[in-house]
């Protein structure tokens, strides 16, 4: 089956980007969204990326007109019935995309590929909405989509074959970087990112430093591009509370997930971060962060141990995300390079700093709280005793 029509279900920053990426592969896109407003703002977005891109010498004007002619905004669902494959890209709520994905079903052909983008909800769940499951399929895009190599592809349990063979195949396609991940809470990304978080929320509310050294220490012992908290005022503190509270509750309420009072907080304060003009930052019309509202601490010692903490719950996610089979090591560090450009893969960074000093690092953290959130991955444990690494 050749993927040549693409349909994509939502206007917003997540569909748009998605739409700019099968243009340039050279399909054929319907860009789909009720609100005839969001349809504008897209178009207007893209011609301002095209642009940009043009002065910078990526493309020529040949490109540029190619690419946005192959986008067609369309405000009817029906409009998609010639799409080989629809991407949704809409507000996470399991209901609404299982109305938009049964009526959808009333209109394509039965070969055509019905995917969500959904970044945490359950693949199995969203395909039981329709006749034939089996066509469904997860395709996660990271933001922006147009620069992010990292997709995950999530198969359902009722997902084909060839569903998935098709759906890896045409996003490698349009140059992207395909990890397959198994159909549970946060897929590989969402999941295995949670410490960065949480165990950064933790240390601020125990007192050990504020938002700003936090993301110091990261950034500096670490190599991170950015910071927790500027990640999370990057993102948006509701979006991600929202992430966190959804994988949460969706593994029963482990408490390695559980989510922290402070974004809480800030989340239902409106301080949401660089789109409110106010998060764990203050921001200006830029998008500048207008000072350092904290003093930063350079006492290397406290930014040592902040970016061991951090780093070695962040491992401990990850081996155990390899434990429980949720995708091979190599998809899992590949996830976490390319998703969310972390400076090396986790698995890694674990073989580097000796799976003993991982053992011993967690089980530190076990020993001084006594809660559950510390437990050491069996997967580690075994690998010490064996003496064997990830890679």
């Amino acid at each position: 089956m050749t993927i040549k029509n693409i349909g994509v279900i939502g206007a917003g920053t997540m569909g748009s980007g998605i739409a700019q990426v099968a243009a340039t592969a050279g399909c054929e896109v319907k860009l789909f969204d009720l609100n005839q407003a969001a349809l504008d703002t897209a178009k207007a977005s893209l011609e301002k990326i095209m642009n940009r891109l043009v002065e910078k010498g990526r493309i020529n004007t040949d490109e540029k007109t190619r690419i946005q002619a192959n986008i067609t905004y369309v405000n009817s669902l029906h409009e998609l019935a010639d799409s080989n494959m629809t991407i949704e890209a809409i507000v996470e709520n399991l209901e609404i995309k299982k109305k938009v994905f049964q009526e959808l079903e009333g209109y394509v052909d039965e070969q055509c590929i019905i995917a969500s983008n959904t970044s945490s909800l359950s693949i199995a769940s969203i395909a039981s909405s329709l006749k034939k499951p089996e066509r469904c399929v997860g395709i996660h895009f990271f933001n922006p989509a147009p620069l992010m190599k990292l997709v995950e592809v999530i198969p359902a349990i009722q997902t084909s074959t060839e569903t998935l063979k098709i759906s890896e195949e045409t996003i490698q396609s349009w140059g992207k970087t395909v990890a397959i991940a198994k159909d549970t809470p946060g897929f590989i990304v969402n999941r295995v990112a949670r410490p960065f978080y949480g165990e950064a929320l933790r240390i601020y509310e125990e007192g050990i430093a504020n938002f700003a050294t936090i993301d110091h220490a990261m950034k500096t012992v670490g190599g991170f591009r950015m910071g927790p908290f500027e990640l999370m005022d990057f993102i948006g503190n509701d979006v991600n509370y929202t992430v966190t509270e959804t994988v949460f509750s969706a593994f029963y309420f482990d408490p390695r997930y559980k989510p922290a009072f402070t974004q809480k907080r800030f989340s239902e304060a409106g301080y949401l971060g660089r789109k409110s003009g106010k998060g764990y930052y203050t921001y200006n019309e830029k998008g500048q962060v207008v000072a350092n509202e904290a003093n930063i601490s350079n006492d290397a010692t406290l930014l040592q141990n902040i970016f061991e903490r951090i780093l070695v719950m962040l491992i401990n996610e990850a081996a155990d995300a390899l434990f429980l089979n949720i995708a091979n090591a190599e998809a899992i560090d590949n996830a976490m390079t390319k998703g969310v450009n972390y400076p090396k893969g986790l698995l890694t960074w674990a073989d580097e700093k000796g799976i003993d000093w991982c053992v011993q690092k967690i089980d530190e953290l076990y020993d001084e709280y006594h809660e559950d959130r510390y437990r050491c991955s069996p997967l580690l444990r075994k690998m010490k005793k064996q003496n064997k690494t990830f890679f």
